[in-house]
């Protein structure tokens, strides 16, 4: 069983998606309400002061409770950790999930939101200075590494699905990998988008050019321009 404990919070470049959290198959031992104020206040952490402050005692002070009852809860700084990756990272997997179901929408117009959802969302407070914690963290602990690494395929399988319904000469294969290759590129401005960053000004350009410009690639590339980027065989 999964609870979106909120709604999100719209607004385009601030829009951040509900938190979803799993039931641990031996349930918790407090409310889900409690569970997501923990989980929230070890966001806040993580995002405002970095790895080296994320400690059980900074998020207990964060969210108003002593060490031991937050550690009543999640007993190590991994499990919390975890958690919190899981609910943040299922909220954007909802995000993705809903667009591409909107059958009511025809597939062009369908990547297009994508495409503005994942624009705006770099440029947001979470993405300029949690999400590089984030990689930072994949890099050095295997478990965090499977959940985004594994966040990262299921954004690229749904992408690709649409990319594929607007291109269907494309296979699955193929239309995951142009879907990686935008993912990367939308990704990269995360260097100068966002919170602070100088060129924040010139990004509704940007924004502009890049959606035109993906929409033209997933829509004209053809398997055997792919194919012909293949290194050759020995």
């Amino acid at each position: 069983m999964e609870y979106a404990l909120n709604q999100g919070v719209s607004g385009g470049l601030n829009e951040i998606p509900a938190f979803v959290i799993r039931a641990r198959p031996q349930g918790y031992a407090c409310s889900m309400e409690t569970i997501e104020h923990i989980l929230r206040a070890a966001v806040s952490v993580l995002e405002n002061e970095g790895w080296d402050s994320f400690t059980l005692r900074r998020i207990a002070a964060e969210c108003g409770l002593t060490v031991g009852n937050l550690s009543y809860h999640f007993a190590t700084k991994e499990m919390l950790v975890v958690e919190m990756i899981d609910a943040l990272l299922n909220g954007y997997r909802d995000m993705f999930d809903d667009l591409v179901h909107r059958l009511d929408m025809p597939p062009e117009e369908r990547l297009v939101a994508l495409l503005h959802l994942n624009l705006d969302d770099i440029r947001s407070r979470r993405a300029t200075r949690l999400f590089p914690e984030l990689w930072a963290l994949a890099n050095r602990n295997p478990v965090i590494e499977e959940r985004v690494l594994g966040f990262y395929r299921h954004a690229h399988t749904r992408m690709g699905e649409t990319i594929r319904a607007i291109n269907p000469a494309l296979d699955a294969e193929e239309s995951r990998a142009v879907a990686m290759y935008i993912s990367a590129s939308i990704e990269g401005t995360a260097l100068f988008a966002g919170e602070n960053k100088p060129w924040e000004r010139q990004m509704h350009w940007v924004k502009a050019m890049a959606v035109e410009a993906m929409v033209h690639l997933a829509s004209t590339i053809t398997r055997e321009k792919l194919r012909a980027l293949e290194p050759p065989q020995d």
